[in-house]
């Protein structure tokens, strides 16, 4: 049977919900709930372009999937993740880093850098030897654990570790996290018992109702489907593959094994320089060995 409720995890969706001008309070209430902004609460946002430009023209340019920044300038990067990627949580921390940078390079004094907060709902598992689902990072004191740099901070949403069913929903976390794991299976007789009589959630749901997509709307929206399965299923299986040999014949080997094994199956630079790490001009190199 046709699902009602497309997949929220999808870049087309993701975007349509959160990263759009009339969907803005949906955000809104997205992020506060996340950050349990019960008292002092996000009130407005402005999205910012989501290309951050490098600083030279051989540089790789860094997209974002949402970048916005609240009536106080605080400014929140917002990333779905779908795919497993090795070295994304440093990712996660050059991102936040260049949005820093950024507000800097438009004439703002350093005392008037404005925090930097990176979001992002992972469909894989992350830190494997951490419990619970949703983890806070700061940069604290070792000795006191006092937070007295405050500029940066993370937040993960791992749903693989999200186990609770519709019947056990009390937060809104929870609700949130529901909803990016399970609204594709999700029926429109059990949103009541899901969202309660949350306005905002219940157009997170609509926005996602297949029939008020237009068919040009659909076409887009399974054409990203396919690439996030095929990307994902390129980058898992590439990164098991240079684990295996990695441990046979170290790590650098390996990986330039499984860089080279995508070269032959004519995968594309990009995708096998995001799966290796390797430059762009490193695996030049190896193609021509």
């Amino acid at each position: 049977m046709l699902s009602k409720f497309l997949d929220p995890k999808n870049d087309l969706a993701f975007r349509r919900i959160f990263g759009t001008e009339k969907n803005k309070d949906i955000l809104i209430h997205f992020l506060n709930d996340i950050f349990g902004r019960t008292t002092n609460p996000i009130e407005g946002v402005t999205f910012l372009k989501t290309a951050q430009e490098p600083e030279v023209a051989s540089q790789r340019v860094s997209i974002v999937d949402i970048l916005c920044k609240d009536t106080k300038g605080h400014h929140f990067i917002v990333e779905m993740q779908v795919a497993h990627e090795p070295g994304f949580e440093k990712r996660a921390q050059f991102y936040a880093a260049r949005a820093y940078i950024q507000q800097r390079e438009k004439g703002t004094d350093y005392k008037d850098l404005k925090e930097v907060t990176f979001l992002a709902i992972t469909d894989y598992t992350l830190f494997p030897e951490e419990e619970g689902y949703l983890s806070h990072h700061h940069i604290l004191n070792t000795k006191n654990h006092e937070r007295q740099l405050k500029d940066f901070s993370f937040s993960f949403l791992e749903l693989p570790k999200f186990h609770k069913t519709k019947e056990q929903l009390i937060t809104m976390t929870e609700k949130w996290a529901y909803f990016f794991k399970y609204a594709p299976q999700t029926k429109e007789q059990d949103l009541k018992n899901i969202i309660g009589k949350d306005f905002i959630m219940k157009r997170a749901y609509e926005e996602l109702n297949r029939f008020s997509w237009t068919t040009e709307d659909l076409w887009n929206y399974n054409s990203v489907d396919m690439k996030q399965s095929a990307d994902r299923a390129i980058q898992e299986g590439a990164f098991d593959r240079g684990k295996e040999e990695g441990r046979e014949e170290g790590r650098e080997e390996g990986i330039e094994k499984v860089a080279k094994n995508m070269l032959a199956q004519g995968i594309d630079v990009e995708i096998i320089a995001s799966v290796t790490g390797f430059s762009k001009e490193e695996i030049k190199r190896l193609q021509n060995l």
